[in-house]
């Protein structure tokens, strides 16, 4: 098997510092209309790390069985770099520079990212800005020694791939646009046993309720025109998973049966009104739900009774100095909580343009 060269970057910490390069694909929409106005500016959230100029969409992250934080970057807002998968720590920075292109497409786009029980590494292969013609995928990296030895589609077929959960020996995968022949703001959750995926790659049947399909969602396009449904996703301590729609930030929650299948669907009664969901995560001992409100630059917290506060907020920025700037996703290690800025506004987001500066940022939460 090919084995992946993973060079290192050294000191690229909170000092790192990177030669500014112009947008090649002049990426800006400061003329949006924007719902800075609107925002307060809450908590004190830090810089964890400034990002070379080709990590220009930092945006899933993952935990490894050792400890490390492996970080997807898909190089959305400007996809002339590659998408990379990156592995940090406090001093050093390693990443694989050889990830497998879509035939197709000619990109490779990896979005959200878990460790199986196997040991591999899974990432969403996002390939909906390139080809919204089900080119999707989700891809298992083959893992030796903590190293990558090759990589492999396992389920071709999703419109818009987004999050990645595993529970057992099952996977949970978020299509954000599964739209059916009667709904076209259509979305889903898929999933899928290690024993299946293992027995050989499975082709999803776009446009159809897909035996692999756990729940279906419908968004509601409001002013930011923006139809991407079901995002980030997780479950609780009782086994509930939760999900939330990008474009209208509903709250759902599923309950399953014990053979795996959909028990019950419901919207999340919640204190105040949530505008927009991109990733989140359940801290499984209070069963806490913290998510990303991309439109709003904010992250926010629901409690398992539905009392949304806010945990970190700001206006419009370049979050060179640690503020928010359009988080994607969140994940807990100890009382930390990292957190992405994936920085790629929609029209009437708080941030406006994709800017040159490519942040990560965190909150401590010992005294949250």
């Amino acid at each position: 098997m090919k084995q992946f060269i993973i060079p290192v970057l050294l000191g690229l910490g909170l000092a790192a510092g990177c030669q500014k390069k112009e947008n090649a694909k002049g990426v800006d929409t400061g003329d949006l209309d924007s719902a800075k106005e609107t925002v307060s500016t809450v908590g004190d959230p830090k810089l964890l790390y400034t990002l070379p100029t080709n990590y220009n969409t930092p945006d899933g992250m993952a935990l490894a069985p050792d400890g490390t934080v492996y970080l997807s970057v898909p190089n959305l807002a400007d996809n002339s770099y590659p998408g990379v998968i990156v592995t940090f720590a406090a001093d050093s920075v390693k990443f694989f520079t050889s990830l497998p292109v879509h035939p197709d497409t000619k990109h490779a786009c990896p979005m959200d990212l878990a460790f199986g029980p196997d040991g591999n590494l899974y990432y969403a292969d996002n390939q909906y800005e390139n080809d919204k013609n089900y080119k999707s995928r989700l891809m298992r990296v083959k893992m030796s020694g903590g190293k990558a030895v090759s990589v492999e589609p396992v389920v071709t077929g999703f419109g818009l791939s987004n999050a990645v959960v595993w529970k057992g020996n099952t996977v949970y995968v978020t299509d954000s646009q599964w739209d059916m022949p009667d709904n076209d703001k259509g979305s889903a959750v898929f999933h899928f046993t290690l024993d299946e995926l293992n027995k050989g790659v499975v082709a999803l049947k776009p446009k159809t309720m897909d035996p692999h399909v756990l729940a279906t969602f419908t968004t509601t396009v409001n002013e930011t025109g923006v139809d991407n449904g079901a995002d980030g996703l997780d479950y609780d301590s009782k086994g509930n998973f939760y999900t939330g729609s990008f474009g209208d930030g509903t709250l759902y929650k599923m309950t399953l049966k014990p053979d795996g299948s959909l028990a019950s669907k419901e919207v999340v009664k919640v204190s105040e009104p949530i505008a927009c969901v991109d990733g989140l995560i359940v801290d499984r001992k209070t069963d806490k739900i913290y998510l990303c409100n991309s439109r709003m630059n904010s992250i926010q917290t629901v409690t398992p009774d539905g009392k949304v506060s806010t945990l970190v907020q700001n206006g419009d920025t370049d979050g060179k100095d640690g503020r928010i700037d359009q988080p994607a996703e969140v994940l807990l290690k100890g009382n930390r909580l990292f957190i992405t800025d994936y920085d790629k506004p929609e029209k009437k987001f708080v941030n406006t343009k994709a800017d040159d500066v490519h942040t990560m940022s965190y909150v401590d939460l010992v005294n949250q």
